[in-house]
């Protein structure tokens, strides 16, 4: 099993930056690929980003291209989401989680059920 545990979130304004981390435990890192997801109240859970096994390969949603970073640290076994310039509309419960991607293709990452681990989440409040 892997478990995974975020934190950083917060209550920031808009135009702030907010860096989420994702400690994970219980398997090699290195052995998943890390994503990171976001819930706002009412709608579906949605793709943010995310970071293959080595930290080489990045991909990212539209609307957080530009202004969102995800990387990863193996010496660490924690993966990061650098969130600047933050809009109300990233308010939402961010999740981090883990899955194996033979091949790294963006089709099969933005999918929630293509990852296997989710950590619990941790929220993230933009004021306008």
């Amino acid at each position: 099993q892997v478990q995974l545990v975020e934190s950083g979130g917060g209550l920031v304004q808009t135009g702030d930056s907010l860096r989420l981390s994702c400690a994970q435990s219980g398997r090699t890192f290195t052995n998943y690929a890390v994503g990171w997801f976001r819930q706002a109240p009412g709608k579906e859970r949605e793709f943010v980003g995310t970071v293959n096994w080595s930290g080489t390969n990045t991909y990212y949603a539209d609307s957080v291209k530009g202004r969102f970073t995800v990387s990863r640290d193996n010496a660490k076994n924690t993966a990061y989401l650098q969130m600047n310039n933050l809009k109300p509309e990233d308010t939402a419960d961010y999740y981090c989680t883990a899955g194996r991607f033979p091949s790294f293709r963006y089709s099969d990452l933005v999918k929630v059920r293509s990852w296997d681990y989710w950590g619990k989440g941790t929220l993230v409040t933009v004021s306008s």
